[in-house]
């Protein structure tokens, strides 16, 4: 499974776990989610990736939460090595306790079976994503992928 199938998916990984209740702004907290899950996504966790979609999350293509978490779970069999670069290009707070945020990924990445190679797939991509306050922390609740 090439790396770029796992586009919708990495952002998931990139802006869910929430900074809440610390003081900061609010794009200081999206900007720690984002981070926060750059870097579950580079440890291949499927709970700490999907713990933090709101129920009725919902991407482009219309997958829900546990369709997300499927997915991620047999991308990370397949995919042994995640490497993500991050940054975020625009955050906006289009009503209070929403977030909009474009965020560009770089993402390499090594195949189960290229383990002894020197194989590499490489992807950029721009995701715009939505975040909403529940109960408290920022939870992704639609994500886009716009392919570069």
């Amino acid at each position: 499974m090439p790396i770029r199938a796992l586009a919708p998916f990495i952002f998931v990984a990139l802006a869910l776990l929430a900074a809440c209740g610390d003081g900061n702004s609010p794009e200081q907290q999206v900007r720690a989610v984002i981070e926060q899950m750059e870097l579950a996504a580079e440890n291949r966790d499927v709970g700490d990736l999907t713990a933090h979609l709101s129920e009725e999350y919902r991407d482009s293509n219309g997958l829900g939460p546990a369709e997300v978490a499927r997915y991620l779970h047999g991308y990370f069999i397949a995919n042994q090595s995640i490497h993500l670069l991050t940054r975020v290009e625009e955050i906006s707070f289009p009503i209070d306790g929403e977030a909009r945020a474009q965020v560009l990924v770089g993402m390499l990445g090594r195949e189960a079976a290229a383990t002894n190679s020197w194989d590499l797939a490489a992807d950029l991509h721009t995701f715009k994503i939505a975040l909403r306050r529940e109960d408290g922390a920022w939870k992704v609740s639609f994500l886009e992928v716009v392919r570069k």
